[in-house]
Parts: C-alpha cells; sequence; structure tokens
C-alpha cells in the first residue's frame, strides 16, 4: 500500500465532531491532520467526551497553524472542501497521498486560502439554501469517495 489519504481539519471547534473524523480515519486508515488553534483540548477527558475509543489506532499529526501546514503541503494535491465551489467533490480525482482539507465548524475555510487555491476547491452538492453538512459527515462522504476513486486501498 503507498501514501495513505489525508484529512486535515483546519482550526476544528467541537471535540465530538473530530472524534467522529478520528474513528472515521481509524477505520479507514487514513492519516489525520489536526491544525491549530482548537476549540478544545485533546486531553484524555476531552477525548473520552468525545466519544472515541479508537486514538490509539489514529495517524496523527499536529500543526501549529495553517500557515505551517501549508508551508509544508501548500505543492501536495490538495482539495479545499467549502460551499462555494462549484465543482463536485466527486468530479475531482484523488491519488495517492491526497490531503482532504476541511474548515472549522462556524465558518469554514478562510477566504484567503480559498482564493489563493481557487483551481483546488470542491463541494458535497446538497439542496439550496442550506448552509452545511455536519463536518463528520462531511469527512467521512469525501473520505469514502477519494478511497472508491483509489481501489479501496487496504480495506477489506
Amino acid at each position: 500500500m503507498g501514501a495513505p489519504l489525508n484529512v486535515v481539519l483546519v482550526e476544528p471547534e467541537i471535540p465530538q465532531n473530530t472524534g467522529n473524523v478520528a474513528r472515521t480515519c481509524a477505520c479507514t486508515g487514513a492519516r489525520l491532520h489536526l491544525v491549530e488553534p482548537m476549540g478544545f483540548r485533546l486531553s484524555a477527558k476531552q477525548l473520552a467526551r468525545a466519544g472515541c475509543d479508537y486514538w490509539e489506532e489514529v495517524d496523527m499529526v499536529r500543526w501549529p497553524c495553517s500557515a505551517a501546514f501549508l508551508e509544508a503541503h501548500g505543492k501536495d494535491e490538495l482539495h479545499l472542501f467549502t460551499g462555494r465551489s462549484a465543482r463536485a467533490h466527486c468530479d475531482a480525482s484523488y491519488g495517492e497521498g491526497a490531503f482532504l482539507v476541511f474548515g472549522r465548524e462556524s465558518r469554514g475555510l478562510d477566504e484567503d486560502v480559498l482564493t489563493a487555491h481557487a483551481e483546488r476547491c470542491v463541494r458535497i452538492p446538497m439542496r439550496a439554501g442550506l448552509r452545511s453538512l455536519n463536518l463528520s459527515n462531511a469527512v467521512a462522504i469525501a473520505t469514502y469517495e477519494a478511497l472508491r476513486q483509489q481501489g479501496w486501498p487496504g480495506l477489506s
């Protein structure tokens, strides 16, 4: 198996969502990148409250800020998820080691990041007039689409 799929949460705010995303990453073998600052601490108490008993199975990388993450991976295959893109997530091609990048629950990714990487933005289709899906649901949809395209590497 080659490079794993990467799931990136930029400044996540809700520990339960991060716990659900961690579980998805554990079950699929995706690497989880958490970009500070977060709206909670990764303490044992918070993790237990998030209901995730899979943390020891998660390949996790922490970043001090989005600038540090983008400096390290800005030239890699990034897919930025936003409701402000015209391109559907299923119209993108996800290569080995791709990065699926999601913003904070309250306001998504910063506008300057979206503008700088406009050609890499995708959205998950949904009914007009509704703001967004739950973060952990969006991550699961995107992760499984990318893994489907890759032929389910390492999964049975």
